[in-house]
Parts: structure tokens; C-alpha cells; sequence
């Protein structure tokens, strides 16, 4: 995780919050008071954000300590402490709620993906993400896929060539689609084509493209597309793909099990932060 990269972006959500003043914590909690408290999940799960929490109490006070008691990636039980914050008590209780936000989220998106990737460690396959993500939260989102053991499909547009069926549509075929792109990027950058029948299958193999996506495809027809495609293209399922089918889709053979529900729609991990200790210095 970069800091340099969402530095700026967290500044806007902390700030989002504060407005033009946390009119609560300014009426009631006294200058240069400190408190001393502690992050702790309530629930089991994969946590990942530490660095993003730690980032929204430095923005708000430079001074204050943020030791973690656990590492990204880690799973923990119910009632662990993952990280212990000292300092600025203003600026403690001011901050709380943002970074809250951020390890919830992204501790719930690293505990759906482990749950995914537990389901077939038995299997030669990944479990990847998708660009489904919440506007501005990407590169967070996709951390927290890698956290919970997941892999990173493509960033964005820009990094790899990925035809889907509007585009095929638009170019007039899938070999069309293949041609015109093998013509305009770079040798370096991989081309996958979506499909949704072995005719299609047939076709990208053809046209030579790097991976074939099979799109939502049963399974007694993704078993047949894996064995025509052999090892000519890299294979990935995608679609519809849930805790009731991901193991016999693993089973099929496919090289990759890509999953939108990893980002789009993941329940946020309960986490909450205790103040245990304040000090209040009286002038």
C-alpha cells in the first residue's frame, strides 16, 4: 500500500466527515487532553487497512501512536486487538469513524475473498477481482482482494485488452475483435476475449487469443471448453459464480475463477474502538 497514492483521496473521505468542524468533540473534550485506545474486531475475520486507519489519525494529528497488534492478512478470532492508538484525544474521537469505515471495508472484502480462496486451496486455480468496485475505493478494494489471498485481475482499462460482448458486437465478431486489437497494442499486453458457447470457443482459440473467459457457462459445457482449449490460452470462469458452485467450477479445470461479489457486494467486518484511558492537562 502506497501512501503516497491515497494520501490525498483519504484526506477527502476524513474531511467529508469533519466539515467545517466535529461540533461534538470540540464542545465537550478539553485542549491538550490525550487518550489512549484500542482497535478491536467483534466477529472473526481477515483484516486488512491498517495502514489506511493509521494514515486518518496521523492527517488529523501528526503526534499520535498507532502500534498494530496484527498484520494485513492475518485471520483473527473475535475480541482481538488490532491496533492500539495513543494521543490527541480530539483528534482520536474526530478521526475514529473514517478509519472505522476504512477497516471495516476493506476487512470485509479480505475476509469474502479468504472464505473464496479456502473453498478451492485443493485446486490449481485463482481467485481474482473484478473492476466492479466502488467508484474512488479501487486500489483499496483490490489491497484487500491480495489480502485476503486473492489475485488482482486487470487495474483498469489501460493495462490489459479484455473483449467483451458489446465489443464484439460493435467490431462484428470475435475474430474481428482479436485482429484489431493484436494490430493497435503492444506485443507486451495480453488479449482476453469473452465467450459464451464453445462456438465461441472455437473461434478465439483460431484467432489465437491469450485467455479465454468462459461467461457464464454450466458446467458440463465449461468442462468441454476447457479440454478444446488445453493449454493454447489461459481459461477463466467468470459469472455467477457463488459458495454453491465455485468447487465444481475449480474442478472443471480453469486456470482463473474471477468473482465481482469480492468488492461489490461484501458485508463490512464489525470493528469498533475503545477509548480505555484519557489524561487532561489543565493549564
Amino acid at each position: 500500500m502506497d501512501w503516497k497514492l491515497i494520501k490525498e483521496f483519504v484526506k477527502q473521505c476524513v474531511y467529508e466527515d469533519i466539515g467545517s468542524g466535529d461540533i461534538t468533540t470540540n464542545s465537550i473534550v478539553p485542549a491538550g487532553a490525550s487518550a489512549k485506545g484500542i482497535i478491536h474486531i467483534k466477529q472473526s475475520g481477515v483484516v486488512a487497512g491498517l495502514a489506511v486507519a493509521e494514515g486518518v489519525f496521523h492527517l488529523l494529528s501528526p503526534d499520535i501512536s498507532f502500534t498494530p497488534k496484527v498484520q494485513d492478512g492475518d485471520n483473527v478470532e473475535y475480541g482481538t486487538v488490532l491496533a492500539e492508538v495513543e494521543g490527541d484525544a480530539k483528534a482520536i474521537l474526530t478521526g475514529e469513524r473514517a478509519a472505522l469505515n476504512f477497516l471495516q471495508r476493506m476487512s470485509g472484502i479480505a475476509t469474502q475473498t479468504a472464505f473464496f480462496v479456502e473453498k478451492v486451496k485443493e485446486y490449481p486455480v485463482r481467485v481474482v477481482d473484478t473492476r466492479k468496485t466502488t467508484p474512488g475505493l479501487r486500489i483499496l478494494e483490490k489491497y484487500a482482494v491480495v489480502a485476503g489471498g486473492g489475485y488482482n485481475h486487470r487495474f483498469g482499462l489501460y493495462d490489459a485488452v479484455m473483449i467483451k460482448d458489446n465489443h464484439i458486437k460493435v467490431a462484428g465478431g470475435i475474430t474481428q475483435a482479436i485482429l484489431a486489437a493484436k494490430k493497435t497494442v503492444s506485443h507486451m499486453v495480453k488479449i482476453e476475449v469473452e465467450v459464451e458457447d464453445l462456438a465461441g470457443v472455437t473461434e478465439a482459440l483460431q484467432a489465437k487469443a491469450d485467455v479465454i473467459m468462459l461467461d457464464n457457462m454450466d458446467i458440463d459445457t465449461m468442462k468441454q471448453a476447457v479440454a478444446m482449449i488445453g493449454h493454447s490460452a489461459l481459461v477463466e470462469a467468470s459469472g455467477g459464480i457463488n459458495k454453491e458452485n465455485i468447487v465444481d467450477i475449480a474442478k472443471t479445470g480453469v486456470d482463473i475463477i474471477s468473482i465481482g461479489a469480492l468488492t461489490h457486494s461484501v458485508k463490512a467486518v464489525d470493528i469498533s474502538l475503545d477509548i480505555g484511558q484519557i489524561k487532561v492537562h489543565y493549564k
